[in-house]
């Protein structure tokens, strides 16, 4: 059941994000942005947490889990460091997804062909 909550959560965020470039004039980035944000905004409110246990990586792969994860260190090192922690603690939780998504782009553009589009 954890497979089919997963598949039809992260699918639902999929569908709004394809309805959004289709029927808006936004640009993927600005929906990119736009996911971020509401992930951040839904993880501060205390909504985002409950959709994330209850869906698994259906909720935290999609970018809106990024921003989740970035309150979430906010949250925590704020709590622990005091004010400083709004400046270290999204990085920091998020540093390995940093990480992966530098590395795996490296890895892409080594074993591409750059090239302009017509």
């Amino acid at each position: 059941m954890d497979y089919i909550n997963a598949f039809w959560v992260g699918g639902l965020i999929c569908v709004v994000g394809q309805i959004l470039i289709d029927k808006t004039k936004l640009t993927p980035a600005r929906i990119l942005t736009g996911f971020v944000v509401a992930g951040v905004i839904l993880g501060a409110v205390g909504l985002y947490k409950p959709l994330a246990e209850f869906a698994g990586a259906g909720a935290s792969v999609p970018i809106s889990g990024f921003g989740y994860v970035m309150c979430e260190g906010v949250k925590e090192v704020l709590a622990q460091d005091g004010a400083l922690g709004i400046l270290t603690g999204g990085l920091t939780s998020a540093a390995g997804g940093i990480a992966a998504a530098i590395f795996f782009g490296l890895i892409a553009a080594l074993c591409t062909k750059s090239g302009d589009k017509f």
